[in-house]
C-alpha cells in the first residue's frame, strides 16, 4: 500500500512542469556537452596562436601529452564531482546542491576563457585548471539531473522524460559548433588573415566561444533555485509526508484531498546504511551492472577521437591551405553534420521507443550495433579505409556507430541507476556508476589515442595500431552486451519502488499495513 502522493506521481498525466523540469534538468547536459565538443576546434586555435613558430612538422600542433592531459584533467574533475554531488544529493537533497553545481559550470566556463595570462605555458595550465573545476560542476549535474527527473516523472513515461533530458547533449553538441562557426566567420571576415599568419585577435575568438557555454546554464539558475524538493525525496527519505504533498500540490495539477493521508505516518529509521553486506546483498548486482556497463560504454564512446584524425585527414583541407579560422569552422562543420545526421536522431529514436521496448533490450541492442560499425571500420581498416581519400562507406559507418551509441547504451546508461536505487541511496549510486564510466573515458580517450599508432609518429610512441584497437573496441561492446543481458533489471513500466530490491518493498508493505491496521483499530474503538 503506497502513499498517495507516490501513487499520485506514479500515475500524473504529462503537465507542463514535466516539459519544464526537462529543460531545467538538461541544461547540464547541454553544458556538458557543449563544452566538451568545442575543445576540438578551440584545440585547433589555440595551435594556431601559440604553436606558430614550431618546426614546420610540429607547426599550429599542440602535443599530444598536452591534449591527453587536458582531456584527463576535464574526465577526472567529472568523476570526482559525480560522486561528491551525488552524495551530498542523498545526504542533504537534490534541490540544495543542484543550484550549486550549475554556479560551479558557470563560473568554470567563464575562467576557462578568460585562462588568466596570454602565455602559452600559463594559458594551458590555467585552461587545464578550470576545464578540471568545470568537470567537477559538469559530474555533479550528472546524477542529480537524472534523480530529479525520475523522481518528478510518472512510471508510464518516466524513461522518455530521462532520455529527453540526456538527449539536451545533442543540442549542446549542435549549439557549440553552430556557436563556433558563427564566430570563427565574423573574426574571418572582420581581420586581414593570411594563411601563415595567425592574428592576435584569434586569442579572443577562442575564449569567447568558451565563455558562450555559460549562457544556457545562466538562464535556468533561476528556475533551479525556485524548484521545490522532489517528493519523493521529502517523503521517503526526510520523511515529512505532508511537506512532500504540499510540494507535489505546487508543481502539478492536483488536490491536497488526492495525495494527503488520511493518518500521520510515523518516521522510521533507515534498516541499513549504504555499503553495508545488507546493501550488497540487495543492490550489490545492480550497483555493478550499472557501473560496469557505463563503464565499458565510454571507454568505447569517448575513443570517439581515434575516428577524428581519420576524417580531418580527408574531409579537412591541408593546414598549409587555410588561416586559423577556416581550419575551426572547418572542424566544427563537420561535428555539426554528425551530431545532425546520427547522434540527434539517436537521442530521440531512445525518446521515442524506450518506453515501449525497454531499457535492457535497447542496451543490449545499441552494443551490439555498436561491435558490428567497429568491426566493419576496424578488420579491414588499413587496406579499405586509410589513405583512401574522402569515403562515403567510412562516413556512414562512423555516423551508425553513434546513432547506435545514443539509441543505445549510451542513453541507457544515464537511465536505469536512476530507476533501480532506494531513494536514499538513489543519487549516490548513480554518481558511483557515472563515475565509473569516466574512468573508461579516460582510458578511452586516452589510452586509446595513444595505443592506436602502428608505428611511431610524431609525439606518439608505436604500439597496436588502428585495426587492433578498434577490434578490442568492438570486443568491449560485446561484453557489455553479456553484462547487460545477465545482470541488468529491467524497469520499465514500474515506480520506482517496485524496481527496489523485492524483500524491501516487502518490508514496506508490511510496515504500512500495520499503520492502517493500528489507525483502523483505533478508530473502531473510538466509535464503541
Amino acid at each position: 500500500m503506497a502513499l498517495k502522493v507516490l501513487s499520485a506521481l506514479d500515475t500524473a498525466k504529462t503537465q507542463y512542469y514535466h516539459f519544464k523540469a526537462i529543460i531545467i534538468a538538461g541544461m547540464g547536459l547541454f553544458t556538458d556537452a557543449y563544452d566538451l565538443f568545442c575543445i576540438p576546434p578551440i584545440m585547433k586555435l589555440i595551435g594556431r596562436i601559440y604553436y606558430e613558430n614550431e618546426p614546420p612538422d610540429y607547426q599550429y600542433e599542440i602535443p599530444a601529452f598536452v591534449i591527453s592531459l587536458l582531456v584527463g584533467l576535464s574526465l577526472l574533475g567529472t568523476a570526482i564531482g559525480q560522486i561528491v554531488f551525488g552524495h551530498l544529493g542523498d545526504r542533504i537533497g537534490r534541490r540544495r546542491v543542484y543550484g550549486l553545481s550549475l554556479i560551479l559550470m558557470v563560473v568554470s566556463s567563464i575562467g576557462c576563457g578568460f585562462s588568466i595570462c596570454r602565455t602559452r605555458n600559463c594559458v594551458l595550465a590555467t585552461l587545464g585548471f578550470f576545464r578540471f573545476m568545470l568537470g567537477i560542476g559538469i559530474g555533479g549535474d550528472y546524477p542529480l539531473s537524472a534523480t530529479i527527473m525520475s523522481e518528478f516523472a510518472n512510471k508510464g513515461t518516466r524513461g522518455s522524460f530521462i532520455a529527453a533530458v540526456f538527449s539536451m547533449q545533442g543540442f549542446g553538441i549542435l549549439v557549440s559548433s553552430t556557436v563556433t562557426m558563427a564566430v570563427c566567420s565574423a573574426f574571418n571576415k572582420a581581420s586581414k588573415v593570411v594563411k601563415n599568419h595567425t592574428p592576435e585577435e584569434a586569442d579572443l575568438a577562442w575564449r569567447l566561444i568558451l565563455m558562450f557555454g555559460a549562457v544556457p546554464a545562466v538562464m535556468t539558475y533561476y528556475w533551479r533555485i525556485m524548484m521545490p524538493e522532489t517528493a519523493r525525496y521529502t517523503a521517503l527519505v526526510e520523511q515529512n509526508v505532508m511537506q512532500a504533498a504540499k510540494d507535489m500540490e505546487k508543481v502539478f495539477d492536483v488536490s491536497m484531498s488526492q495525495i494527503a493521508e488520511d493518518y500521520e505516518i510515523p518516521p522510521t529509521p533507515p534498516s541499513y546504511p549504504l555499503f553495508s553486506k545488507r546493501f550488497f546483498r540487495r543492490h550489490g548486482r545492480d550497483l555493478f551492472s550499472c557501473a560496469t556497463t557505463w563503464f565499458l560504454l565510454d571507454v568505447v564512446f569517448y575513443s570517439s577521437n581515434l575516428f577524428q584524425s581519420q576524417i580531418y585527414k580527408n574531409y579537412l583541407s591541408q593546414k598549409d591551405h587555410v588561416n586559423a579560422y577556416q581550419e575551426a569552422f572547418e572542424v566544427a562543420r563537420v561535428q555539426a553534420i554528425v551530431a545532425v545526421c546520427s547522434t540527434i536522431p539517436g537521442y530521440w529514436a531512445t525518446v521515442a521507443c524506450i518506453d515501449r521496448i525497454g531499457r535492457v533490450r535497447i542496451q543490449i541492442m545499441g552494443f551490439i550495433f555498436m561491435a558490428i560499425g567497429l568491426l566493419a571500420i576496424g578488420v579491414p581498416y588499413y587496406s579499405t579505409w586509410y589513405d583512401k581519400g574522402k569515403n562515403v562507406g567510412f562516413m556512414l559507418l562512423y555516423g551508425l556507430t553513434f546513432f547506435f551509441a545514443n539509441f543505445g547504451p549510451n542513453t541507457t546508461t544515464f537511465i536505469v541507476p536512476a530507476e533501480l536505487f532506494p531513494a536514499r541511496f538513489r543519487s549516490t549510486c548513480h554518481g558511483i556508476s557515472g563515475a565509473a564510466g569516466k574512468v573508461g573515458a579516460i582510458i578511452g580517450s586516452v589510452g586509446f589515442l595513444w595505443a592506436s599508432h602502428k608505428k611511431k609518429e610524431k609525439w606518439y610512441p608505436k604500439a597496436i595500431g588502428m585495426r587492433y584497437s578498434l577490434v578490442i573496441l568492438a570486443g568491449v561492446c560485446l561484453l557489455g552486451a553479456v553484462v547487460t543481458y545477465f545482470f541488468t533489471r529491467e524497469t520499465k513500466g514500474k515506480s520506482l519502488e517496485e524496481n527496489e530490491n523485492e524483500d524491501e518493498i516487502n518490508d514496506q508493505v508490511l510496515l504500512t499495513g500495520r499503520i492502517v491496521q493500528s489507525h483502523s483499530s483505533i478508530t473502531e474503538g473510538e466509535a464503541a
